[in-house]
């Protein structure tokens, strides 16, 4: 049984690039999988190893960094290797959204926790609004939420432009996968001149690991950034498969679908990826197939 560690800490990191090289061999030496973004704004990443101990000890690596004394994580399990390999990477962001005054550490919304979520979204008053990709708002989310329909996480500022006007004397509640994206969307929100901004503490897997199913407000599964794909409550794995081609989730049944070819294509991505681009996917395909013989 793999332990997973999904994790994310503001703080501010002088020179990232300088806390690379010893997470690297921490990492490699607990056989650590996973990936990891270091930014000057933060750490951000979902990792996992062969036991509990293991992971623990990169955990407490993470906390000794500056401003990260009081970083948490989120635990869960899987009985097979959720990642190939492990990723430490530099990046500008921890999470991309683009807006450059945006600062976590100067003020976010209100934490909420999982069990006063419902209680909170129920109230007339209170706007919910999903601020996932649309391919995950797709497989999952609260009832009565509103899906901004992005893409990408940089396209959220936009839409609240065009949309702002709907919300007029609303409160604003925001909930997101483990809680990163809404630590930026809160604190944009409230340089926006939005007063009343809540946001779920922990995300949707801190909400489906606590509340228990008869009492959830959430519908359907909750997409993963590992190869679990998704997962449900009690944080089980969900019945999403990944297409290799576009990256999103699927169901078992869709692999009978006009358009799906195994790591190259789906019934979402068929029209979208040129003759080329398939031919590359089938090399890829083909030589992870050859690469799983000879582990073998």
């Amino acid at each position: 049984m793999y332990t997973i560690a999904a994790l994310y800490h503001f703080a501010r990191f002088p020179d990232p690039e300088a806390l690379k090289p010893p997470l690297v061999a921490l990492c490699r030496a607990h056989g650590i999988t996973g990936s990891l973004l270091l930014a000057r704004e933060g750490v951000n990443g979902t990792i996992a190893g062969p036991s509990a101990a293991a992971v623990e000890a990169v955990v407490a690596h993470l906390r000794t960094l500056p401003g990260c004394a009081d970083l948490e994580w989120k635990t869960s399990h899987s009985e097979g290797p959720p990642f190939g390999k492990m990723k430490v990477r530099l990046k500008r962001e921890i999470v991309t959204m683009g807006q450059p005054d945006v600062d976590p550490l100067a003020g976010t919304g209100h934490y909420v926790d999982a069990q006063d979520w419902n209680a909170l979204i129920a109230q007339d008053d209170v706007a919910v609004i999903d601020t996932r990709n649309d391919y995950e708002v797709a497989i999952g989310t609260f009832d009565g939420a509103i899906d901004p329909q992005t893409s990408s996480f940089g396209e959220f500022p936009a839409w609240w432009e065009a949309n702002r006007h709907r919300f007029h004397n609303k409160r604003i509640a925001m909930f997101c996968t483990g809680g990163i994206r809404c630590e930026k969307s809160t604190n944009y929100l409230l340089g926006q001149g939005v007063e009343d901004v809540y946001h779920l503490k922990g995300g949707i897997l801190k909400y489906l690991e606590e509340v228990p199913q008869d009492q959830s407000s959430w519908t359907g599964a909750c997409f993963v950034f590992d190869n679990r794909v998704s997962v449900e409550h009690g944080l089980k794995p969900g019945p999403h498969l990944l297409c290799h081609g576009c990256r999103r989730p699927i169901l078992p049944e869709d692999t009978t679908r006009d358009g799906y070819e195994a790591g190259v294509s789906c019934h979402n991505c068929v029209d979208e990826t040129s003759e080329d681009d398939k031919n590359r996917f089938r090399e890829r395909q083909k030589q992870m197939a050859l690469a799983k013989r000879r582990k073998w």
